[in-house]
């Protein structure tokens, strides 16, 4: 089924070569050459006219990619909870923990295999998709609620939103609770691919994640680190 894609990016030849490619291999590519335009798609879009991902570039001639990312995070759902891939030419470790700190699903560096480029765009769809098709419930951990099927998380009947990435990633742990899961068990179970040697990226969004659902992200009871070993979800919680 072919899925809508906006790419907000203003290198023309690069935005022409990609969408040439993604549109060969099931995506209906829009794009943007600035922000402003982007983030107009974003709004103007209808429910038979949806966006399922966006490919965003870190430079971009009005505005910065991490403030879109921002801005597109703080929009209402579903527009708000939309994967978001960034891509730049900026190969800086810190650019990446900062993108994921914000709320970036992926981030891959220019220049790349258009190869490699749809195969991670894949393989956030399927994060995003794979927990709701298991199976239609509701897991409750005293006030705190995941809701698998309408994909929300809330605390106290508050929406605690979150990217989709960190969503599959508390419902993972939260499938496990109270087992001990190292990063490369939780790694493995939210994207069905091996740990890259040295990727600390599981810990920022376990920050977040901490950041939503704590009550004190300082002294986390929900997602508690083992040190050592990894993190263990709390069974018992709000007792």
């Amino acid at each position: 089924m072919t899925q809508r894609l906006l790419m907000i990016e203003d290198d023309q030849r690069l935005a022409s070569m990609v969408a040439t490619y993604l549109n060969q291999n099931g995506f209906d590519v829009q794009h943007s050459a600035t922000a402003k335009d982007g983030l107009q798609q974003l709004q103007q879009a209808d429910a038979t006219q949806a966006f399922a991902i966006v490919l965003l570039d870190l430079m971009l001639p009005d505005a910065d990619g991490l403030d879109v990312c921002r801005q597109i995070r703080a929009q209402p759902q579903p527009t708000g909870a939309l994967p978001i891939v960034m891509l730049t030419a900026k190969g800086d470790p810190m650019d990446r923990v900062v993108g994921l700190e914000l709320g970036a699903d992926d981030y891959i560096p220019k220049p790349f295999e258009p190869r490699e480029l749809l195969a991670r765009l894949r393989a956030v769809l399927r994060r995003q998709q794979g927990v709701a098709t298991n199976a239609d419930r509701v897991l409750r951990f005293g006030r705190l609620e995941i809701d698998l099927d309408a994909r929300v998380i809330r605390l106290d009947d508050q929406d605690k939103p979150v990217t989709a990435y960190q969503f599959n990633l508390l419902a993972a742990m939260a499938d496990r609770a109270g087992r001990v899961l190292s990063r490369e068990q939780l790694m493995d179970a939210v994207k069905g691919e091996p740990l890259e040697a040295f990727d600390r990226s599981i810990d920022v969004h376990i920050g977040r994640l901490r950041a939503a659902i704590e009550d004190d992200p300082k002294q986390p009871k929900r997602i508690i680190t083992v040190r050592g070993a990894g993190y263990v979800f709390a069974k018992a919680q709000d007792v």
